[in-house]
Parts: structure tokens; C-alpha cells; sequence
């Protein structure tokens, strides 16, 4: 943003350290939301959720839901728990370095500038882990952005964000609190002692110092986040904290100049998390394990040469991520003790290279890329020891593996006048398993997942076909898609209880005996569109998204062929509007509505269609100052979230009225 410089000086322009989009991306499905979509929610995960298709593991937010189901997923093909969808910060990955979930609390939505959701696998810049497509979230580059609010269930927030200019530095610098005293996820009869809230309290705090040099913008960034949350059952919680320092130093191409990126960062996490058997009739619970650290480190390094001469744009690249971290955590308790310790963890790597270009000729415009990515897991263990006397119990050490990976995109746009054009496009992308799904075995109520360090890197392949009208009266869109991804990572039912298993040990009655593998290969064809209109003072939008997605588990996973994967909906939809009443009253209320889900792979546990409605009325009392009413699920509507083996429910939030005001700059 420009400022004014001492008089003996030159005016200097700063602006983010990012290159500019790339001419490339219109020939691919992206969708942008800017500050005002942003200005309308809480959390950041919940604005990308308004795009049909994206979501977080299950129909929950981060609002309540357990750090290791926060990873996001587009397009409904195969939501997960790690989530198969990279999202970056500036280039940087938010992904965690452990798990490959994001915590989402660490960013507040009035630090952003936008957010881009590029749907379909992320060959060319994006590489490893955009199987389904990328979050690519923008901090803010200027202007102030405050929100204080306050409501039912005991929540108190606050945020701001900030750029100004000291000299020759722009300074950037975010702060969000956010507290609930929570909800009780199971309801009704079903409803017993051992439930209870799932209350929440997180904080971050983030600043960021850009300095033009003669090289190009200096970016140094640095940032912290914590919160700590109940899971809905007394003694299960979670506590997952993290810090993020980031250098980036970009020269923005200009005319026929050679613009480049160079970027270096280094993400650390922790994570506890405990975990409870629970009763029969709900009544108590047990301890059943506590994860007690979960010290993980990330650090990366990407690349990027850029030119455009003529028509013809081209962006040479590379980059490097680097991830190591364990669990330690005991488990087993008998007679008021834990018996056993656990240690499991190792490292992974991923180093690859890329070309991506475009070409554009009048109303054409043609754009591909290919990636070399080379793939390693190595130094795994997991070592578990009795408690009392340290003997070892288990001592595993897999065997290091690693692999290359080819992938790549193309895409064609032909515009055709009047706003209209036509698009289509190919690509294939890959996510290798992240340290958690190799090593880490977890427990959820009285369920088991086993860890598995034989998984393979999911492979995706797409082809889509697309259709987009602009024009002073609004947008339409339409896109048919398919996608088949190859050894998908699924937990894959192996066993119930009651009864003892190897390695896994004891599951209770009630609950079942997983593990991770690669089942096979999903197929999925889909049809998303999106409108939007102003009719006068009222603006309306709506989105639709359908996915028929179906496993074929093949001679490993025979049982799960003709299944849907596990929290994949066919249907979600969402219709919107925001009306100027006066000058000063503005009215928006947004439908969302999602067919069923099934909460396990084997398609038994079923959750019903959901259905919402959120409503916000602002006022604006002053030119920058704005109150506002807001309800979330305001006809209090109950969303199944979540299903045990013996059918109880557990529950998204209830209605949620709170009052707030907002600056903006």
C-alpha cells in the first residue's frame, strides 16, 4: 500500500510479499471470498464452509470440534480426519506437521484480506497434499479490521488486525481471543452423566514486518496460537498449541521482468488429548488413554522464477517440507493407573519441482503444469513399556520407505463474449500419509483406530467441464466433475467388541476395531454451480454441490465396495440473501442445507439429512462502526454430527444469538 515517506526520501510502495495470481488459474475451478464474506463469520474454517463441498471432517466447526478432526476437504469425496486439502498462508503450509489438520483458531478471520479455494487437485506450485485442491488464505496488506461480540452458551470474542507504516516498514499485527462455555453434543434420553460440554477457550497473537528492499519486499512473520477444549465426555479433553516464524522475499514481475519468490518457514505443534471409555447407560467414564505430548516440527522451503513475455506466462519452481514429531502417551488403565506408555512418531519429506505456463491468444487461454516430487518416510518407531517396571512391550522400527511421484495439470478456457465462457481441465495430485496416520493409533469413546507405517501416498486423477457467465447483473456457474482417487487412506473396520485383539488389545463392548489402509480407490462424479443476482437492494446467492462418490475396496477391502466413504454427503446446498433496508440496516440470512451422512465406512451408522438457517442484522452507527445482531442456527435445528455403534448421537451447536460490534478501515 502506498505511504508517504520523510520528504528526502522516495516515495516507497509496499505491498504483501506474494506474486501476483498467475494468468494460469482462470483456466481451473476457483472460488474468492473477500473481507465481506469474511466479515461475516467467527472462524475462518466456517467462512471456507460456505463454499458447497468444503468442510471440515464433520459437520461440526472448530468451534467444537477435536483438533484431530479439523482437517478440511473439498468437492465431498472423502472428508478425513488429516483432510485432503493443503491450505497455505501466503505460500506458507498451515497444515499441521504431525497430523496434517489445521487449527483453525490460530488465524482470525479480521486478518485476512481473502481467502482463494482452488478445487481439484493441486499438480504445478501447489504439490504435496492438495489432493482435493487448496485453501490458499491472504493476511492482511492494509487498513484496521476490529470485532468484539458476546452471546449465549458463554461466548466472549475479540480480534483485531492492523497494518500501519513506521518509515520505510509496513507493520502488521493480529490478536483474537475466543471463549465458550460450550454445548453438550448428546441430547434427549440418551443423554447420561458422562456428557458433558464442549466448551472452548483459544487465543493467537501474530505480527509481521515488510521491508522494500533492492532485492525485493522483505516479509518476516511470526506467530502463536493455543486453545484448550472439552471433547463433550468428562475427562476428554484436548490442548493443542503451536508457533510459526516464516521469511519470504518477493520481486514482483513487471512487464517483461523476471519476478521470483523465495521463501523459508518453520511451523511447531504440541498436542494433548485424552480419551475416555464411556458406560454402557452413559453414566461414567473411564480413562482410557492420555496423550500427553505431541511435540511435532515442520520446516519448508519453496521457490519460484516468474516472466511473461507476450501471451506466454511461465513460473519455473521447487520446494522442500520437512516434517518430524511424536506421540507420547500412556495408555491401558486398570485399577485407578495407567499401565502402559507409549512412544510412536518418526519423519517424513517431500522434495519436488515443478514447471507450470499459460498461453493466451485472444479469447483462448491454455495453461498446464508438471511436478517431480520424491516422497520419504523414515526413522519410524513405536516402542510401548509397562508403567510400573519400564520392561519393553512392543519395539517396532518399520522399515524406511520412499517413492517418486509424477503429477500434473491442463486446462483450456475459451471466452465467448457477453461474460460467457467455457472451460476444461485435467489433473492428477498426491498426498503422502502424515506421521499420525503411520504411527499414532487413537482411541474415540469406546472405538480404536490402528496406526498403519505400510500406507501409501494417495493418488487423484480428475477431468471437469465448466461453464461461467459475469455480467453487471451478476454470475452464474456450473462445473461437472470426475475424480478418482487411488489408494485412498480409510479407517477400515477390521473387528468389534467385546474382545482382544492383537497389538490393539482390549475393545470394550459397544465399540469397533479399525485401522488405516489403503482401500482400494474411490470414484466420484459431481456437479457444482453457483449464482448470484442483485435485484435492487437485495443481493441473492446460491450454491449447489453433488457428489456420488463410491469405494472400491478391491481384494483388500472387499467389504467397503459400493460404499460411500465415511462423512461424504451427496447433496449440500445454500441459499442466501443480504438486503439493504436503509441506508444504515442491512438484513443477511443464509440456508444451508446437507443430505445424509454415514459416520463409518461400513455405511451403519447413519446421519440424517441437516438443515440450518443463520441470520445477521448490522447497523451501521457510524462511518466505520458497525453493531450488529447475529444467530447462528437460529430455529435452534438439530445437525447430526457424529454416531456410536450402539446409535447414540451426538449433535452440532444449538442456536447461538450474540451481539457485537466491528470496525473496519
Amino acid at each position: 500500500m502506498p505511504f508517504d515517506s520523510p520528504p528526502a526520501v522516495e516515495q516507497v510502495i509496499v505491498t504483501a510479499a506474494r506474486l501476483p495470481p498467475a494468468a494460469a488459474d482462470a483456466a481451473f475451478s476457483i472460488v474468492h471470498l473477500g473481507e465481506g464474506d469474511l466479515s461475516r463469520s467467527q472462524r475462518v474454517d466456517e467462512a471456507v464452509g460456505t463454499v458447497p463441498g468444503a468442510s471440515l471432517f464433520r459437520r461440526t466447526s472448530s468451534l467444537s470440534a477435536n483438533p484431530t478432526t479439523q482437517g478440511v476437504s473439498l468437492r465431498a469425496i472423502a472428508p478425513s480426519g488429516a483432510g485432503r486439502t493443503l491450505v497455505t498462508l501466503d505460500g506458507a503450509p498451515l497444515n499441521d506437521p504431525f497430523g496434517g489438520w489445521v487449527i483453525w483458531s490460530q488465524l482470525a478471520p479480521e486478518s485476512l484480506t481473502g481467502i482463494d479455494i482452488v478445487r481439484g487437485a493441486g499438480a504445478g506450485p501447489y504439490g504435496a497434499g492438495a489432493l482435493t485442491g487448496v485453501v490458499a488464505l491472504r493476511e492482511r496488506d492494509g487498513g484496521i479490521a476490529a470485532d468484539v461480540s458476546a452471546g449465549e452458551l458463554g461466548s466472549q470474542r475479540a480480534s483485531a488486525a492492523a497494518v500501519s507504516t513506521l518509515g520505510r516498514f509496513e507493520l502488521f499485527g493480529a490478536a483474537s481471543y475466543d471463549k465458550s462455555d460450550g454445548y453438550v453434543p448428546v441430547r434427549g434420553a440418551a443423554r447420561g452423566a458422562a456428557d458433558t460440554r464442549a466448551d472452548l477457550e483459544a487465543k493467537s497473537i501474530a505480527g509481521r514486518v515488510d521491508l522494500s528492499t533492492g532485492l525485493g519486499l522483505l516479509s518476516l512473520r511470526g506467530g502463536f496460537f493455543e486453545e484448550d477444549r472439552g471433547s463433550g465426555l468428562a475427562g476428554a479433553r484436548a490442548n493443542a498449541s503451536g508457533n510459526v516464524f516464516s521469511a519470504t522475499l518477493v520481486k514482483v514481475p513487471r512487464g517483461q521482468a523476471l519476478g521470483w519468490r523465495v521463501q523459508a518457514w518453520r511451523r511447531t505443534s504440541d498436542l494433548f488429548n485424552s480419551a475416555v471409555a464411556v458406560a454402557p447407560d452413559r453414566s461414567s467414564t473411564t480413562p482410557a488413554n492420555s496423550q500427553d505430548k505431541t511435540p511435532a516440527t515442520g520446516t519448508g522451503l519453496n521457490a519460484a522464477l516468474r516472466r511473461k513475455v507476450g501471451g506466454v506466462e511461465w513460473e519455473l519452481g521447487a520446494d522442500a517440507r520437512f516434517n518430524d514429531g511424536e506421540v507420547r502417551e500412556r495408555y491401558r488403565y486398570m485399577n485407578g493407573a495407567y499401565t502402559r506408555n507409549r512412544v510412536a512418531g518418526g519423519e517424513t519429506s517431500v522434495v519436488g519441482a515443478y514447471v507450470d505456463a499459460s498461453w493466451t491468444s485472444g479469447p483462448w487461454l491454455a495453461a498446464g503444469g508438471l511436478r517431480l516430487d520424491r516422497w520419504e518416510n523414515r526413522d519410524g518407531r513405536r516402542i510401548e513399556r509397562d508403567a510400573a517396571t519400564g520392561a519393553v512391550l512392543l519395539d517396532q522400527h518399520p522399515t524406511d520407505r520412499d517413492g517418486e511421484v509424477a503429477s500434473g495439470r491442463l486446462g483450456v478456457t475459451r471466452t465467448l463474449g457477453r461474460g460467457l465462457a467455457l472451460r476444461a481441465s485435467g489433473y492428477t495430485g498426491f498426498r503422502p500419509p502424515t506421521l499420525n496416520e503411520l504411527h499414532r493409533p487413537f482411541r474415540v469413546g469406546n472405538d480404536i483406530t490402528e496406526a498403519n507405517a505400510a500406507l501409501k501416498p494417495e493418488r487423484l486423477q480428475g477431468l471437469e467441464l465448466g461453464v461461467t457467465r459475469k455480467g453487471a447483473d451478476g454470475l452464474v456457474e456450473a462445473t461437472a466433475f470426475w475424480n478418482r482417487i487411488e489408494d485412498p487412506i480409510a479407517n477400515v473396520t477390521i473387528g468389534a467388541g467385546p474382545g482382544t485383539f492383537p497389538v490393539a488389545g482390549f475393545v470394550p463392548a459397544g465399540g469397533v476395531l479399525r485401522q488405516r489402509q489403503n482401500a482400494g480407490r474411490i470414484d466420484a462424479v459431481g456437479l457444482e454451480g453457483r449464482a448470484e443476482r442483485k435485484v435492487g437492494a437485495v443481493t441473492l446467492t446460491s450454491a449447489l454441490s453433488v457428489t456420488d462418490a463410491r469405494v472400491d475396496g478391491g481384494s483388500d477391502a472387499p467389504q467397503l465396495t459400493g460404499k460411500r466413504p465415511a462423512q461424504a454427503p451427496i447433496w449440500s446446498a445454500t441459499a442466501g440473501l443480504s438486503a439493504d433496508l436503509t441506508d444504515a440496516l442491512v438484513l443477511a440470512a443464509d440456508l444451508t442445507w446437507e443430505g445424509k451422512r454415514f459416520e463409518d465406512d461400513l455405511n451403519s451408522r447413519v446421519l440424517d439429512p441437516a438443515w440450518r438457517l443463520d441470520a445477521r442484522l448490522d447497523w451501521r452507527v457510524r462511518p466505520l462502526v458497525t453493531a450488529y445482531v447475529a444467530a447462528d442456527n437460529l430455529l435452534d435445528a438439530d445437525i447430526q454430527a457424529s454416531r456410536t455403534a450402539d446409535g447414540v448421537a451426538g449433535y452440532a451447536a444449538p442456536r447461538i444469538v450474540r451481539v457485537g460490534l466491528r470496525l473496519a478501515l
